[in-house]
This record gives structure tokens, sequence and C-alpha cells, in this order.
């Protein structure tokens, strides 16, 4: 089952398509600007303090980096965007990057495309999600900080988001609101992943 996400640790980081990880077994993606509480929906969904760091100074991740669940399953934390203080030629350098892992990587099964609730489907959220979409793969975006609002107003950006992401991208972005903190959402979006991920299948029968 998804309980298995428990089970991530940290493999590897690549700055570049030579030090990826072989190609094989299932992959899913997350992606998010520097600021959207990427990190913490990461620790959250696999119930740990620090797999993913949580930096005072968003937009620390700079390479791609891979947590493995099984050998046959991966997570992958891409680099937070909205990168104002990164020099431009490595702002281009990481754009190439992605857009080539994007296009070529065949274990890549979905996206997790992380927002804040309150300042949703920015032009990077949904240059993402178009990723995704161009190579027929399934998203998902998580409305983090949702304790940020009150239960009305929740369901007020949720509404706009979900009307917003059927009108840009049709049926093959799914959304829901989240917060790591308030364990809002978890197990909804843990079963997604795991569903992506291969790990949702009920263990084999013993005679």
């Amino acid at each position: 089952m998804s309980l298995l996400l428990e089970r991530a640790h940290y493999l590897l980081s690549a700055h570049n398509t030579r030090q990826l990880p072989e190609d094989v077994g299932a992959e899913v993606a997350f992606a998010g600007r520097s600021n959207a509480g990427k990190s913490s929906a990461l620790n959250a969904l696999t119930r740990q303090n620090s797999l993913a760091r949580v930096s005072k100074t968003p937009g620390r991740t700079q390479q791609l980096v891979f947590f493995e669940v099984t050998p046959e399953a991966k997570l992958v934390d891409l680099p937070g965007y909205g990168y104002a203080k990164v020099p431009l030629d490595l702002q281009a350098h990481w754009q190439a990057f992605i857009d080539q892992y994007f296009r070529t990587r065949e274990a890549l099964r979905g996206l997790v495309v992380v927002m804040d609730i309150r300042h949703p489907l920015k032009d990077y959220d949904r240059q993402m999600l178009a990723y995704a979409v161009q190579r027929g793969l399934p998203a998902h975006a998580l409305l983090t900080k949702a304790d940020k609002l009150g239960r009305g107003q929740q369901g007020i950006a949720l509404q706009k988001v979900r009307k917003e992401l059927q009108s840009s991208f049709g049926d093959t972005v799914s959304v829901q609101t989240f917060s790591g903190p308030a364990r809002q959402g978890v197990d909804e979006a843990r079963g997604i992943i795991g569903g992506w991920l291969g790990l949702n299948k009920p263990a084999p029968e013993t005679a």
C-alpha cells in the first residue's frame, strides 16, 4: 500500500542528465514555487520530519533530488522555481535540464505541483502542468497551507482552481486542498501518488 512511502530515503542528486539514476521503474516528480511548501509536503507525505530539507531560504533545492521508496519506485524533488536571486545562466541550465527530463524520462509516471492555496496557478505552475499534459502524464495540484484559510475560503479557492484547470487542461489535472501541519489531505494525496508508483496493489495471498 502507499504506506510504503514512509520508506523513502535519499538516493542521489543530479545536476545534469549524466547524473540521473537508471531510467527504470516508476517515478513521481514534485514541483512548486520556492515558497509553496514543497519540502514540507514531501515530509508530510512520507511521514518523516526531515526527508526534504525545509529551508528558511526558499529555493535551496538546486538539483533534481531522488528519494527511493523501493528499488522500483522513486520520488523526485525538482528545483524550486521562481529563483529571483539565481544567475540567468543557471536558470537557463535548470530550464533545459527539466525540459529534457520531462521529454525523455520513461520512468516518470506523474507530476505533483505544489501551490500556496492563497496564490495558486502562477505562470510557472501552469508551465509545469503543461509539461505533464504534453507528455500525456497525469498531474495533481496540492493547494498547500490550507490551514491558513477557513473552511469556507478553502472551498471557494478549490472550486476556482478546479474550474481553471478544467478550462486549461481538461480532465488530466486533479486538485485538492492540503496542509502538512494539520494533516489535511495527506491520505488522499498518498493514495494518488501510491497509485502512480504501483504501491497500492494488495500483497499476494500466501497459501
